[in-house]
């Protein structure tokens, strides 16, 4: 099998994917997501990336591509990429995850929505575009609530606000760069939230995340990894919030109120699992690439 992986060059996932890959005796590619280009012809569509050493590979050939990075990009050009992840999903090539269920959780918006609509517990949330709207929400939200970008991932630009002053002082900035604005209550816990990675349908892996400096817990905003097995709840949580945005690989979110309640936080589409495997024990990466070989086999 050619599996090819859209990831940044130097990263410890295009490492780690390659290295699965080649274990499991396919051959693995590594490409920038910026220099897809397609050529649309009376013969079809077809779609070419480049690797880091500038050769060109079909991504039409490929058996499956997995999706490990989103470059920030204009409209246009996201718009463009999942369209053209879209014509190889419809070409037979299997798309991990699928374009669909990229779009949906990056957006968080979408996802709320998406999560609330299959009866999943989450956090109220406000979402809209002006100053006053904002305000207005800071304050049917308790005065105490979290700020966070409508796309964003690894707890990067979210912030907490309990002052009315700074609030407004905080959504008119981001206003002035035609950000939308994204308001969820805080959720008072006590300093941890759960991570389960699902993969088909089933709970692959879970940990605790803490962090003694921050109501962030992300790993990469200085929280602490820690072995835990989810629990019967949180599991079925898990599994469900990946249903609902369509995900084949997730990295869900839970994380619980002082009176014991869970909610559902996020769901990423392109979950980090590099802290997950450490204390988990379990090859992530591996699992992965024989679930898409064994997809392959049944198809």
């Amino acid at each position: 099998m050619r599996i090819a992986v859209l990831a940044n060059e130097n990263s410890w996932y295009a490492r780690d994917l390659t290295r699965a890959i080649a274990d499991a005796r396919s051959e693995p590619l590594v490409l920038g997501f910026r220099t897809l280009t397609s050529s649309v012809s009376s013969d079809g569509t077809k779609l070419v990336a480049f690797d880091y050493d500038e050769t060109q590979h079909s991504l039409n050939e490929a058996d499956a591509v997995i999706v490990r990075t989103m470059p920030p990009g204009s409209l246009e050009q996201v718009v463009f990429r999942m369209d053209a992840l879209g014509r190889l999903a419809d070409c037979g090539v299997s798309v991990v995850n699928s374009p669909r269920s990229i779009e949906c959780a990056v957006d968080k918006y979408l996802t709320t929505t998406k999560l609330v609509e299959a009866g999943l517990p989450v956090p109220r949330t406000v979402v809209c575009e002006s100053v006053e709207h904002a305000m207005s929400a800071f304050e049917q939200l308790g005065r105490d609530v979290v700020v966070k970008p409508l796309f964003g991932a690894e707890g990067r630009g979210i912030v907490r606000l309990t002052d009315e002053e700074t609030a407004f002082r905080v959504f008119k900035s981001l206003r002035m760069t035609n950000a939308v604005l994204y308001l969820q209550q805080f959720v008072r816990h006590e300093g941890f939230d759960v991570r389960v990675l699902t993969l088909d349908g089933k709970v692959l892996a879970s940990m605790k995340r803490q962090s003694d400096l921050d109501f962030r817990t992300n790993v990469t905003q200085q929280g602490s990894a820690v072995t835990y097995e989810a629990n019967e709840e949180e599991r079925d949580l898990a599994v469900r919030a990946a249903a609902a945005t369509g995900t084949r690989i997730a990295g869900v979110d839970i994380l619980r109120d002082h009176e014991g309640r869970a909610m559902v936080l996020e769901v990423n589409a392109v979950p980090g699992w590099k802290a997950l495997a450490r204390v988990s024990g379990i090859d992530v990466a591996a699992r992965l690439i024989e679930s898409i070989q064994s997809e392959r086999r049944n198809k």
